[in-house]
């Protein structure tokens, strides 16, 4: 159901914002409804198609409750992403970046989002090892990132999120 409100705001929003281009069609509304009733509708469906962001989040965070879980445990994933705790908080952030516009969360998740892309490109240029090495499994270390970090997403949605931030995640239908 998520992929499809997904979709369905997409088309309704980028369709809104297409319609704005083809100058005669347009033009043809405005003279039959008025200016301000086809200013009142194109804003009406532009809201309407950015619902959607509240779920393109929801979708997000889980891959990045993963990524961050498999940072620990080392498997094929932590293989294929090489730094996965990065790409977990880059997620989180773009995620969040999402479905928040207020200055607040733009300083909040932004700030993240540069500092986990300077991290990444930083360790380019690193000479020391950092941390104690972590050995590195297998399919078995994935399916614990992928079990834990499931977990870690429910977790987050459904204790973390109403409590310390004050917005409920899941059964909150978007605004």
């Amino acid at each position: 159901m998520g992929l499809a409100i997904l979709v369905l705001g997409l088309v309704v929003f980028l369709g809104a914002h297409v319609f704005v281009t083809l100058r005669g069609p347009r033009a043809a509304v405005i003279k039959r409804v008025g200016e301000w009733p086809y200013k009142g509708l194109m804003s009406l469906l532009s809201l309407v198609g950015l619902r959607w962001t509240y779920y393109v989040t929801q979708l997000l965070m889980w891959p990045a409750s993963i990524f961050v879980v498999a940072a620990y445990s080392r498997g094929n994933i932590w293989r294929a992403l090489k730094h996965p705790m990065l790409v977990g908080v880059k997620t989180w952030a773009v995620a969040h970046l999402i479905s928040n516009g207020d200055l607040g969360s733009i300083v909040l998740f932004g700030s993240f989002l540069v500092w986990a892309g300077y991290d990444r490109i930083t360790l380019k240029y690193r000479t020391d090892p950092g941390a104690p090495a972590i050995p590195v499994g297998g399919h078995r270390n994935d399916t614990i990132a992928l079990v834990v970090g499931t977990i870690l997403y429910l977790a987050l949605g459904f204790i973390f999120h109403p409590i310390v931030v004050g917005v409920a995640v899941f059964g909150t239908p978007a605004r």
